[in-house]
């Protein structure tokens, strides 16, 4: 039996456009001035420190706090999953949900479906790569509502890569799960490989614009989800 649903967000709980067009730009027009104003929070140095060890060991070149935020600009761009770009664009978003320039886009069918499987008495797990404050900052500020009571476990990729199978592994072994009791829903097919070689039960979201893989089950929503493998 399922006991723990693990949730993807990007193409999963939330359509892929939300994310490249409204979260990145948002961050990405706002991170200079922030963090001229926040340079000496503590949080914000190391953030900036990071950055700056990153470039000296993979380019070989000594970079400053103006060189650092170029380098951050140039990692929204490619969409890098550094963890201090990370970690500084979740606090840039906190301002965007908190002062209402924007809500957590989620496609229609996921609050109900999670409401259900939460009073069935399953846990309910996010897993992405972004941080795990920005995870929370969604489903609390999300287009239907707060949702965040609903979720019991949030991980970013402080438990590893999406596309190692030790991630899964690890949030295993902090769930205190077998595989065989938890199923993994991302759009990723890479992602859904990892889990798989763990024993993690895994689905393929085909939200609009993903190519099903013949590797998993798929489902076009968290409905045929239920439907498929929790009834």
């Amino acid at each position: 039996m399922i006991h723990l649903i693990l949730t993807d967000i990007e193409g999963t709980t939330t359509p892929i456009t939300f994310v490249h067009d409204v979260l990145f730009p948002y961050s990405a027009a706002r991170l200079p001035s922030f963090v001229l104003a926040n340079e000496d929070d503590p949080i914000v140095r190391q953030c900036l420190d990071d950055a700056i060890a990153t470039v000296r060991e993979e380019k070989n070149r000594a970079i400053y706090t103006d060189g650092a935020v170029e380098e951050l600009l140039r990692w929204i761009d490619e969409d890098r999953k550094h963890p201090a770009l990370k970690t500084l664009q979740g606090l840039i978003w906190r301002h965007g949900y908190e002062s209402g320039a924007y809500k957590g886009a989620v496609y229609d069918d996921v609050a109900p479906a999670l409401e259900r499987w939460k009073k069935s008495g399953r846990e309910l797990g996010v897993y992405s790569s972004g941080s795990v404050a920005a995870q929370k900052l969604l489903f609390t500020h999300s287009s239907a509502g707060d949702l965040s009571p609903l979720f019991s476990w949030y991980f970013d990729t402080a438990v590893g890569k999406k596309r190692e199978p030790a991630a899964y592994g690890n949030i295993l072994k902090e769930v205190r799960r077998s595989g065989g009791e938890a199923l993994f829903l991302s759009d990723v097919a890479e992602e859904l490989d990892a889990a798989a070689q763990v024993g993690v039960g895994t689905i393929q979201l085909i939200r609009p614009g993903i190519t099903a893989s013949d590797r998993h089950r798929t489902a076009p929503d968290f409905d045929a989800v239920e439907a498929m493998a929790l009834r």
